[in-house]
């Protein structure tokens, strides 16, 4: 009896198992929660919301500057002329008003 060279069913298993879960893997190391693609948004997101917090922190700063030099302690009379032509919209007498 001669005998033919099959490979064990078991064997084909095994390996497509094996072969399927690698590429489960490899999918999900690509693009899934935790995957490259994840982590390159994730990246992108934090600097710019670090450049976004740089602008707060810039504005965070003029605020502190304008209130400081409206406060009791020290008193920006420019400033304080500036603020209240503003909100009240007056003029002096001897001004022209361009538009």
């Amino acid at each position: 009896m001669s005998r033919t060279a099959r490979p064990a069913v078991g064997t084909f298993i095994f390996f497509s198992v094996a072969f399927a879960l690698a590429i489960y893997f490899t999918f999900a190391a690509v693009q899934g929660d935790f995957g490259l693609f994840r982590r390159a948004e994730i990246e992108a997101e934090a600097r710019d919301l670090s450049r976004q917090l740089s602008e707060v922190q810039v504005q965070v700063a003029q605020m502190e500057n304008l209130t400081k030099r409206l406060s009791d302690d020290y008193l920006d009379l420019d400033l304080l002329d500036e603020q209240a032509r503003s909100v009240l919209g007056m003029l002096r007498s001897d001004e022209i008003v361009i538009r």
